[in-house]
């Protein structure tokens, strides 16, 4: 099913918020505003949109039910614009259904959906675990005790064609102690109980192992300059940032200096600030603007 390009309104003016030395944040609706990006331009769609929570939050979310009816015409969106070799990084949170222990599955039938009719590819699903997240839903896991802290995100790489840009010998993590003995005491070639054979190409030093699809990455900003300069002006802010070196492994994993990175539901351009530091272009989406100008302070680090 082939979705045709809507036309932004003639009303709506394409003109940034701010732009700093390497991109542009815009106030609006990213559903209007992505339509005056050119088709096969953008190289990471990198985005955490507002999850579909079983209560409302004040950033704005849907619920469970509604969700992949009000996500579907973004995604449609953000397909026509990536580059053939891009790709799109969903990170969605969990929820429970009303009242009752047991969880939703709006995250996985999304997927499907965007696989299956909007056309995108699921390259790797990956799983951010926070595990200085707090113990919730509070009636289930702290009183009831049935259920224990929900810590991990899923987050879909998805892409337009089967093969999208990507290299992880420039996400690489340092080898650890017995990895590093072995390197240096070298490895014999076996077969391991397992029936994996073993050869002694295991033994050459690759500058760093290779990380699982399990991000471990703590989300305990506290007193970063972006925080300290919304207080400092009375701005309140975004109360669901996700942690730079979220978008530090993606930006580096799967795009290269120069290329374009958009965020349509920035809160606090975490995106785009990691993006600029990393030397890569970008575009910011949001439509709150008290999160927009909270945002800028990001650049004043």
């Amino acid at each position: 099913m082939k979705k045709e390009q809507i036309k932004p309104d003639k009303e709506i003016i394409f003109n940034p918020y701010y732009i700093h030395h390497s991109g542009a944040a815009y106030l609006g609706d990213s559903l209007e505003l992505i339509k005056f990006i050119d088709d096969n331009s953008i190289n990471l769609i990198l985005t955490s949109p507002p999850f579909a929570l079983t209560r409302k939050k004040e950033y704005g979310n849907e619920s469970a039910e509604k969700y992949i009816e009000w996500f579907l015409p973004f995604a449609y969106e953000f397909k026509r614009v990536l580059a053939n070799n891009g790709s799109f990084v969903l990170d969605l949170g969990g929820a429970y259904l009303p009242g009752h222990p047991v969880r939703s599955i709006y995250q996985y039938e999304l997927l499907v959906k965007l696989c299956r009719e909007v056309g995108f590819f699921l390259a790797q699903e990956f799983y951010h675990y926070n595990p200085a997240r707090l113990p919730t839903p509070a009636e289930w896991v702290t009183i009831k005790r049935i259920r224990v802290k929900d810590s991990v995100n899923v987050v879909w790489w998805l892409s337009k064609t089967p093969n999208p840009k990507a290299d992880n010998r420039k996400i690489l993590k340092p080898y650890s102690q017995s990895m590093k003995k072995l390197l240096k005491n070298g490895y014999k070639s076996k077969i391991r109980p397992s029936g994996h054979e073993i050869s002694d190409k295991f033994q050459k030093d690759n500058q760093g192992a290779i990380p699982p699809n399990l991000l471990e990455i703590a989300n305990t900003e506290s007193n970063s300059a972006y925080l300290r300069q919304c207080k400092a002006v009375g701005i309140k802010p975004h109360p669901a940032r996700f942690p730079q070196g979220f978008a530090e492994f993606f930006i580096k994993f799967l795009t290269d200096e120069g290329d374009i990175v958009l965020d349509p539901f920035a809160g606090s351009n975490t995106t785009g600030f990691v993006a600029e530091t990393l030397q890569r272009r970008w575009i910011s989406f949001e439509i709150n603007e008290d999160y927009v100008v909270g945002s800028r302070y990001r650049f004043s680090q």
